[in-house]
């Protein structure tokens, strides 16, 4: 069985890939869009429990008007277009971010499949809109500065207070488009994650790809900090050997 069970995805390069094409940027993210579906059903086949898309961040709040505007057309005609595959596939839909900036229609279509998909027990997916990792982590300390206040806090209270707590840690982190950076994604759950950088352009991403991903990246041993005993032993052995040899040789110098 696959020990990747959280994977996140940094669905970039649709403005690159359009330009390559002297189209306009929006070109892109609206073949984009198109992709999401196949790479959904992909992770639930695959027994993924959670997919977590980055869709929007706090700083695309800077791009062109046109640009903005379009990635808030495609997110709401993906709801109103896929609502019934989510529902009738058991997957919990969320967004995960500050929505102020959205129409008032969309953040009402993303509440209303929220609430019609918060007890399925499927594969959880989560669109990133509006998000920043900084944002978070700020929001965490000024939440949990209101609820612990007599004693130190830990690392299991600052995960329970973040945006998502019941998504836990991300195992697997993409980033599609050939840029090999975070760009404040879920900053504190991929301490631990698995990272893997495509050059494909997300609207060039594939379920097959995807799965190829997955499959590679299960095959690495997640240490997590941790060696085996022996190799531990090893290591040891070699340091102080290393250190034996350095002190002989200046004696005899």
């Amino acid at each position: 069985m696959s020990s990747i069970k959280h994977v996140a995805i940094i669905m970039d390069g649709n403005g690159r890939w359009a330009e390559g094409r002297s189209r306009q940027r929006v070109w892109g993210h609206v073949r984009g869009s198109s992709i999401v579906s196949d790479i959904v059903e992909e992770a639930d086949d695959r027994g993924i429990e959670a997919l977590t898309l980055y869709a929007f961040s706090t700083e695309n709040w800077s791009r062109p008007l046109q640009e903005i505007n379009t990635l808030f057309s495609l997110l709401k005609k993906f709801l109103l277009k896929e609502k019934k595959r989510i529902i009738d596939n058991n997957i919990r839909f969320k967004v995960m971010g500050k929505l102020d900036g959205l129409p008032e229609e969309t953040k009402k279509i993303i509440k209303d499949l929220e609430n019609e998909t918060k007890d399925l027990n499927g594969l959880k997916l989560t669109f990133a809109f509006g998000y920043g990792g900084r944002s978070e982590i700020i929001d965490t300390v000024n939440r949990l500065r209101e609820e612990v206040k007599d004693r130190d806090v830990t690392e299991e209270d600052f995960s329970k207070y973040l945006y998502q707590p019941e998504l836990g840690d991300v195992d697997l982190l993409i980033r599609t488009g050939g840029d090999q950076r975070i760009s404040n994604f879920l900053l504190w759950q991929v301490a631990y994650a698995e990272l893997y950088f495509t050059e494909t352009p997300w609207p060039d991403f594939s379920r097959k790809e995807f799965g190829e991903i997955i499959e590679k990246v299960t095959t690495r041993e997640r240490r997590f900090g941790y060696v085996k005993e022996c190799e531990g032993f090893k290591i040891s052995s070699l340091w102080a050997k290393k250190n034996k040899d350095s002190s002989h040789s200046k004696v005899n110098q």
